[in-house]
C-alpha cells in the first residue's frame, strides 16, 4: 500500500507525479529542483544556490512524513554540467548531512532550464 506525500513548503509537481510516496517504512521522493514553492520560479543562477533550494524542497517533502535528512539512505543527483559544477554542488549537498552519508549516484543529465535535480529514498527509523 502506498500513501502520497504533499507539502506546500516544497515546490509543486509540474507533471503527472507525486512529490513523494510512503511505501511501508520507506519514503520515495520525486526528482526535485530549485523551484520556489510559491512562485514556481527557478531560484538561483548557479549550482550552489540551486542546490540549496532543491534541498529545502526535499526537506519539506521529508518533513511531511516526520522525517529529515538523517533518514535519507539513497540519493540520485542529476547535474546539467557534471564536470563544471560537481565540486560546488558537493559542498552544499554535504552540509545537509552527517556521516555516514547516504549512498549516492551523481550523473550528468540534460535538464530543462535548471542545473540540479535530486531525488531521495528515506527510511523511517534510519
Amino acid at each position: 500500500m502506498k500513501k502520497e506525500l504533499r507539502s506546500t513548503e516544497g515546490a509543486a509537481p509540474v507533471g503527472a507525479y507525486s512529490q513523494g510516496l510512503v511505501v511501508g517504512d520507506f519514503v520515495y521522493t520525486s526528482g526535485a529542483g530549485p523551484l520556489h514553492p510559491e512562485t514556481g520560479e527557478i531560484v538561483g543562477d548557479d549550482v550552489a544556490a540551486q542546490t540549496h533550494q532543491t534541498m529545502r524542497n526535499l526537506g519539506a517533502i521529508l518533513a511531511a512524513h516526520g522525517l529529515g535528512f538523517d533518514d535519507v539512505v539513497k540519493a540520485t543527483v542529476h547535474l546539467q554540467h557534471l564536470k563544471r559544477d560537481f565540486a560546488a554542488f558537493n559542498e552544499v549537498y554535504k552540509s545537509y548531512f552527517t556521516q555516514p552519508y547516504p549512498v549516492r549516484t551523481t550523473v550528468g543529465s540534460d535538464l530543462m532550464n535548471i542545473l540540479v535535480e535530486i531525488d531521495f529514498v528515506a527510511h523511517k527509523g534510519a
